[in-house]
């Protein structure tokens, strides 16, 4: 069945127009003024006059638990609550449990998510120091990416970005985006051993940027970047927290022909280090939320363009596992639902403009991974859009949480800008606090050359 959406302002490759558009099954048939159907044909209608359409949110960060951690989240319950946010396609981790070290755990997730996801999925692969000859594998036209985020050598060892030489041989030999955590290990081992003899195990949590500080950021990125352009490769760097790294990136290059590529994440761009005080554990991200300064230095590279896309790093824990000492609270949270408005009220705040929010979540998220067919609102194109009513308020409580876990960093917290429907594949999966769970969403492609 067709449907066609009458009089929206469409928000798209830098331009807001009111046109009507049509959608024939998966995909975008037409986008024009004024378009005439045949009465012989049955075709659904929304009128979606005063509101603004919007490519869906393409996240290219996110942690859905499953399988192995579903207590925490999984993938039906996320889905639904991603796609309440406007996220319409998501790429998430390799830390479940089984880690997602082999070509065939990364299948078995891909048939779950066909099973139960609303929205579009990828799956990375996940990269140790054991299994690089097996990341070679991977399928670069069905696979978003290989990763570390989320895994480590042992809970000694730290995270896989303090190897260079074993970055360097991963890099000569791998063709696909690999997109990498850059934290130093050792100067976040150095800054906790100094705090713990101040106050042993009860570290307050607004130290927690001090630990997790711009020099651990910085210096890692660095490493990695001067590795990449050695070799050439594609690299993508996720969560970008300081202004320091910022200056690190290219904004002089079209985004098309980078090989070195970062974005932004949301709690990085509401929070800052001021808000420990009031939220504690429930900001506690690593990287680590940090001061005034680094926020507007990540709105800066975003606007100048040395930053390029805006992801979630959806983490959801149990709100017990968010709670104890520093040590005992675990690091990440839930975004996913609430991410569009927060940026929509960036708009309202006039820190980003609505074309920039469709680009940074949507159009380059799509140029840097090559997604085939998604990430614009364009004819041909996978119908995977947003109706947004921008002037409409609402007031995030427990009672309209979906995240499994039931909490969020945003609790209490009143957006101007609401999500009114989401379109998936051309169907309508969820439209005024209503969903439909028949339709699943699909398996992201890519174009093999990245």
């Amino acid at each position: 069945m067709r449907l066609i959406i009458r009089n929206a302002q469409i928000v798209n490759e830098g331009r807001i127009v009111t046109k009507d558009v049509l959608i024939n099954k998966n995909r975008i048939e037409k986008i024009d003024h004024s378009i005439a159907i045949h009465k012989e044909l049955v075709c659904n209608e929304i009128n979606a006059e005063g509101l603004y359409l919007l490519p869906g949110f393409i996240d290219d960060q996110v942690h859905f638990r499953e399988p192995g951690l579903t207590h925490k989240a999984d993938l039906f319950t996320e889905s639904i609550a991603a796609v309440a946010g406007g996220i319409t396609s998501f790429m998430d981790m390799p830390n479940t449990l089984p880690n997602t070290l082999t070509n065939e755990l990364l299948e078995q997730k891909y048939s779950l998510a066909d099973e139960k996801s609303l929205a579009n999925y990828s799956f990375f692969m996940g990269l140790t120091k054991d299994n690089w000859e097996e990341t070679l594998k991977t399928d670069t036209e069905n696979v978003c990416g290989v990763t570390d985020d989320g895994l480590y050598f042992s809970k000694e060892d730290g995270i896989i970005a303090n190897y260079p030489e074993y970055i360097e041989k991963i890099f000569a030999n791998s063709n696909t985006l690999i997109a990498l955590h850059s934290e130093n290990d050792a100067i976040i081992k150095k800054n906790t051993e100094t705090l713990q003899l101040q106050f042993n195990s009860d570290i307050p949590f607004e130290y927690h940027p001090i630990i997790r500080n711009e020099e651990a950021c910085y210096s890692t990125t660095k490493e990695l970047i001067d590795i990449a352009k050695k070799y050439g490769n594609r690299l993508h760097l996720f969560h970008i927290s300081t202004l320091a790294e910022t200056e690190l990136f290219d904004c002089k290059t079209p985004l098309h022909k980078k090989r070195i590529t970062a974005e932004a994440c949301v709690h990085h761009l509401w929070f800052s280090d001021q808000d420990y005080k009031k939220l504690g554990a429930k900001i506690k991200w690593n990287p680590a939320i940090k001061s005034e300064m680094n926020q507007k230095g990540l709105f800066d590279a975003l606007h100048s363009g040395k930053l390029d896309i805006i992801a979630t790093d959806h983490a959801p824990h149990t709100i017990e596992e968010k709670t104890g000492t520093y040590f005992q609270a675990m690091s990440g949270g839930p975004l996913v639902q609430h991410a569009l408005p927060a940026l929509l009220e960036m708009y309202h705040q006039n820190k980003l403009t609505l074309e920039m929010i469709v680009e940074k979540t949507a159009h380059y998220v799509a140029e840097i991974y090559k997604l085939k067919e998604r990430g614009y609102i364009r004819e041909g194109y996978y119908a995977d859009l947003v109706l947004v009513d921008i002037n409409q308020s609402w007031k995030v409580t427990k009672e309209n949480i979906l995240y499994k876990c039931k909490w969020s960093p945003f609790e209490e917290q009143v957006f101007q800008s609401k999500i009114m429907t989401t379109i998936v594949n051309g169907n309508i999966v969820y439209t005024n606090g209503v969903f439909d769970y028949s339709p699943k969403g699909m398996r992201l492609q890519f174009s093999k050359i990245r």
